[in-house]
């Protein structure tokens, strides 16, 4: 996607970071080995080697649910976006979560290469992250989910219609955290970490 002059700081800052949030999602579904290698190719990207996803159906699917959320991370209406990985009660096993923040009072030129400098070293960490998760139940399934801070009606924005109330069940106990990156570049704020369900959370 092509800078256009005359984008906003949030609009360029949304860009940046969902061109981040495809290569970044797709680097978590590759780790986990959700799909044979085969499925995957290599691509440089920020000057990085990363994954490719082959298959139509799984790269359509990142970067529809990924670009889908770019109006809504440019007006600062996202907080978090994650994918989920979850057994066939519902209930997740391990959740990548990318928390984010866009500050929507900056009004300054947004520095492109700072900002991918950044947003790089995730990947980075991301590629040697493997020992932190947790081995997946045989029959489980993945999902991207956004938690919105607030959600303008539908009727009123079509990008809406494209997200759905998610069935994936909730942990009920605060879940144990494992910090993997962060970084604060203005206007750009990121979290990145690994939520796994408490010691103390009832068994199904």
């Amino acid at each position: 996607m092509d800078r256009k002059d005359n984008q906003s700081p949030q609009g360029e800052t949304a860009r940046i970071l969902v061109e981040f949030l495809e290569v970044a999602i797709t680097s978590i579904v590759f780790l986990k080995g959700v799909y044979p290698s085969g499925a995957f190719e290599r691509r440089r990207y920020m000057n990085l080697v990363v994954q490719r996803a082959r298959h139509p159906q799984l790269r359509d699917y990142i970067h529809s649910a990924v670009f889908g959320l770019l109006p809504f991370i440019q007006k600062g209406m996202v907080e978090r976006a994650a994918v989920i990985f979850f057994n066939t009660d519902g209930i997740p096993v391990e959740r990548f979560v990318f928390k984010l923040a866009v500050n929507q009072s900056y009004g300054s030129k947004v520095e492109e290469t700072d900002l991918e400098f950044s947003l790089r070293s995730f990947l980075i960490k991301l590629s040697v992250s493997e020992s932190l998760t947790k081995v997946l139940p045989c029959d489980y399934r993945w999902e991207i989910t956004a938690y919105f801070r607030s959600l303008p009606e539908a009727s009123a924005n079509k990008d809406v219609e494209q997200w759905i109330p998610t069935d994936t069940r909730q942990w009920e106990q605060p879940p144990l955290l494992t910090p993997i990156k962060s970084m604060s570049s203005e206007p750009l704020c990121v979290q990145l970490y690994i939520e796994h369900p408490s010691l103390s959370e009832p068994k199904p």
